[in-house]
């Protein structure tokens, strides 16, 4: 998961799906699965089966760098994705789980933020955290 710069709201709601497509398609072209995408207006959420073959961060940034120039051509000026992310591993009985959440991304933030999101995932992986540095 990662968030806009700033995490501010600059992904168009009626781009959302498209962009959600087009991260799918940037999996498949890159020989990356795509399980789940989804998220709203400043963050996105991918569930993807990371090849041997590649790094972690060789994968964000095949998906950050591609989508970030799509949103470009979607005159979406000025977009850019925030420089981090963040990376959980889930296993076989957390997958249907997973992509339920991933999809319901709409629902779930009418009660939580992005921010608060982010916070309770680094707490139930339990990894120690600056909260003056979490977050830009």
């Amino acid at each position: 998961m990662y968030a806009t710069t700033h995490r501010q709201p600059i992904i168009p709601a009626n781009l959302l799906g498209e962009l959600w497509a087009y991260n799918t398609g940037i999996g498949r072209n890159k020989g990356i699965a795509v399980l789940a995408v989804g998220g709203i207006e400043n963050h996105i959420h991918l569930l993807i089966e990371l090849p041997p073959t590649k790094t972690l961060a060789e994968a964000i940034n095949v998906f950050k760098s591609n989508s970030s120039r799509w949103m470009k051509t979607k005159g979406v000026k000025d977009f850019s994705w925030q420089i981090g992310y963040g990376a959980f591993s889930v296993g076989p009985q957390q997958l249907a789980g997973v992509k339920r959440y991933i999809r319901n991304q709409r629902e779930h933030h009418k009660t939580e933020t992005y921010e608060e999101e982010f916070i309770g995932f680094l707490k139930r992986a339990g990894i120690e955290y600056d909260p003056n540095h979490v977050f830009d």
